[in-house]
């Protein structure tokens, strides 16, 4: 029964939070999605160094923590280069990788989120193994943390020239990730625990990585002073949403 409840509450705090934000980003902030970008970039970095680095660190040493991370952004960097080349010899041609539907911007944000969803699912059934209602509250919790980070992801999705369904698959397929995390946590919860800083740890750099590699290039171009100011406010509400969703956790 126990179970079910933490495969129910995966996918709600998954799927659900993925679906609401979808529809948030679409009927509210849909025309505005390429000024956005500056609110993915604060929810990603926001993510990084407010959420995951820090959790990472109550179980592991700063100095792993810090090589976990320096090592997935020199992982990134090799997945990203190696799949631009694979698509310039596919197209003949070289692109910019937020240019082309195929992006591999997708692939990071896929690979990035699934992680720390599958930590989220891990905890999640942590919570339900020592109590059904600590456990469906922890889900209310993950699902008010991860609506404004699946927003972020949209946005970034929708800019990187993927169409509105499949930004919506892409993002379904990684809130997947808590499911196989709960059913994990439940098997074998105290060897998949050793490896959730780890896994916080990764999925740090690659919200780092997107942030920094791929999104603020893009803001630099706009050097407006209203641009600016802008794009700092935006930046300031994305880091303010996770400092509001950590909260809640």
């Amino acid at each position: 029964m126990i179970l079910l409840s933490i495969l129910l509450a995966t996918l709600a705090g998954g799927v659900l939070s993925v679906l609401a934000a979808a529809s948030l980003s679409l009927t509210v902030l849909g025309r505005w999605a390429p000024r956005l970008v500056s609110f993915s970039v604060g929810v990603l970095l926001g993510a990084a160094f407010l959420h995951l680095i820090p959790e990472a660190s109550h179980v592991l040493d700063p100095q792993r923590v810090g090589a976990t991370v320096l090592a997935g952004l020199f992982l990134f960097f090799a997945l990203e280069k190696s799949a631009l080349w694979r698509h310039d010899h596919a197209h003949g041609g070289h692109s910019h990788a937020t240019s082309h539907p195929h992006s591999p911007l997708g692939l990071m944000v896929v690979l990035g989120d699934g992680l720390h969803n599958f930590v989220d699912g891990v905890l999640i059934a942590a919570a339900f193994l020592a109590d059904p209602a600590l456990g469906w509250a922890t889900t209310l919790a993950v699902i008010a943390h991860e609506i404004p980070q699946e927003v972020g992801d949209f946005m970034v999705l929708l800019d990187a020239g993927y169409g509105r369904a499949r930004a919506l698959a892409l993002n379904v397929l990684s809130s997947l990730g808590s499911v196989l995390g709960g059913v994990l946590g439940w098997f074998a919860l105290r060897g998949v625990s050793d490896v959730i800083p780890y896994a916080l740890a990764l999925a740090a750099a690659s919200f780092i990585y997107i942030a920094v590699a791929d999104l603020v290039p893009a803001l630099q171009r706009h050097r407006r002073p209203l641009d600016f100011a802008a794009q700092f406010a935006l930046l300031s509400s994305g880091v303010g949403v996770v400092l509001l969703g950590a909260h809640s956790h």
